[in-house]
C-alpha cells in the first residue's frame, strides 16, 4: 500500500510539473508563452564548433562558398576576385550616385572597417560573402577623383582597393550589373558613394534624378505608415500567402521566421553573434493588437543579452534582412533551417 501511494504521489508531481511548464517541446509546444530564461550557448550548436556554421547562415546569410542564398556564386564580376577595371559612377534609385566596377557591378563599404588608417575587418566567411576588390588595374572613370583611390594590405598578403581610405567590396548575391542586394545588410554594409561615404548619405545633393528617387522612397515610407494606420495599430498579423498559406508578419508587413536549431522548451535561441546580422529577433507585441493569431500563443523570451524577443507557440521568431518588401518570403527554406512561421507557430509548407 505504501509503495502504491508513493507511485500515485510521483505521478501527480510529474503531472503538476507538466501543467506548469508553460511551453511544450518541439512542435507540440503548449503555447502558453510568457518570459522564460533561455538556455543558449554559442558553442556546440550541432556542429561541435563555435558559432560559425551553427545557425545555417555562417553568419552572413546562407553559407560560405554556396553563393550566400543563391545556391552558387553568381557568374560575372560579383562573387569573383577579378580586377575592378575602370570604376564608374551611376545613379541608383533611392541611393543616388553609386560606384560600380568596370562591368557595372555595385561596390560596397563596411562600417566596421576603418579609413584612417585603412583597415579591413572582413575576413574568412565574411570575405566569401563580400569579396574584396583587388587594387590591381583599378582606374577612376568619369565622376571619380583618382586621388581618392588607394590600397590596403590584407592579412593574406593581397592588396585591396580603397576609396577615400575605405576598403572596397563586391557582394556575392548581386547576380547582375545594377543589383544592390547588399545595401543595408546587417545595418553595416552600404553601397559605396563617389566620396567613400555610403551612397545614400549623399543622395540629397546627387542631382534631380536622385532627388526624384528619394521622393519615391519617401512616398513608400508614407504609404507604409498609412497602411499601419489603416490597420488600426495591428502589430502582428496572419495573412494568406499564395505559396505558403497563412503566415505571420510584423507591423511593417515583414514575414517572420523560426529556426530549426532553436527550441520551444526550454525556450532556447541558437542565433547569436554574426547570425544576428542577417536574422533580426522580432520585438514583443501587445496581445490586444494581434490579428489572426490566438493571443495565448503570443509570448516572449529573454535573450542572453537581456533583450526580449517575440515568441509564437514558444518558438522565437525573427525577420530576415534579405526581405526588402512587405510580403517577401526569401528567407523561407534557407539552409533547410529557416522557415516562415504560421499562425499556429508551425513551419510553413509550400501549397500543392
Amino acid at each position: 500500500m505504501r509503495r502504491m501511494r508513493r507511485g500515485i504521489f510521483a505521478g501527480s508531481a510529474v503531472a503538476a510539473l507538466l501543467l506548469t511548464a508553460g511551453c511544450g517541446s518541439a512542435d507540440n509546444a503548449s503555447g502558453k508563452g510568457g518570459a522564460v530564461q533561455p538556455v543558449s550557448d554559442s558553442k556546440k550548436l550541432g556542429t561541435g564548433q563555435d558559432g560559425a556554421g551553427a545557425y545555417g547562415a555562417d553568419g552572413y546569410g546562407s553559407g560560405a562558398g554556396a553563393g550566400y542564398g543563391t545556391g552558387a556564386v553568381p557568374a560575372g564580376g560579383a562573387g569573383k576576385d577579378g580586377p575592378a577595371g575602370q570604376l564608374k559612377v551611376q545613379e541608383v534609385p533611392a541611393l543616388g550616385a553609386a560606384v560600380t566596377d568596370g562591368e557595372g557591378f555595385t561596390l560596397y563599404r563596411f562600417d566596421k572597417d576603418t579609413a584612417e588608417p585603412p583597415k579591413s575587418n572582413c575576413e574568412g566567411d565574411c570575405a566569401t560573402a563580400w569579396p574584396p576588390v583587388p587594387a590591381d588595374a583599378a582606374t577612376a572613370g568619369a565622376g571619380l577623383d583618382a586621388g581618392l583611390l588607394g590600397s590596403v594590405a590584407r592579412t593574406d598578403g593581397t592588396r585591396q582597393l580603397t576609396l577615400a581610405g575605405w576598403p572596397v567590396y563586391r557582394y556575392a548575391k548581386d547576380a547582375k550589373p545594377g543589383d544592390t542586394l547588399g545595401e543595408g545588410v546587417g545595418g553595416t554594409w552600404h553601397v559605396l558613394g563617389a566620396d567613400g561615404k555610403p551612397a545614400a548619405a549623399g543622395k540629397a545633393g546627387a542631382g534631380q534624378g536622385a532627388g526624384q528617387a528619394g521622393g519615391e522612397e519617401a512616398g513608400k515610407e508614407e504609404a507604409k505608415e498609412g497602411a499601419k494606420e489603416a490597420g488600426q495599430g495591428v502589430e502582428l498579423s496572419a495573412d494568406r500567402n499564395a505559396k505558403l498559406g497563412t503566415i505571420v508578419a510584423d507591423a511593417q508587413g515583414q514575414t517572420l521566421y523560426r529556426f530549426d536549431k532553436d527550441s520551444a522548451w526550454p525556450m532556447k535561441t541558437a542565433c547569436l553573434g554574426a547570425c544576428l546580422d542577417t536574422w533580426k529577433p522580432a520585438e514583443p507585441v501587445d496581445k490586444e493588437k494581434v490579428s489572426g493569431i490566438a493571443p495565448e500563443l503570443i509570448g516572449t523570451m529573454k535573450r542572453p543579452d537581456g533583450t526580449e524577443q517575440l515568441t509564437i507557440d514558444c518558438w522565437p521568431v525573427y525577420s530576415f534582412t534579405g526581405d526588402t518588401e512587405p510580403g517577401d518570403i526569401t528567407g523561407h527554406g534557407k539552409q533547410g533551417l529557416w522557415f516562415a512561421v504560421t499562425d499556429k507557430g508551425k513551419k510553413a509548407k509550400a501549397i500543392g
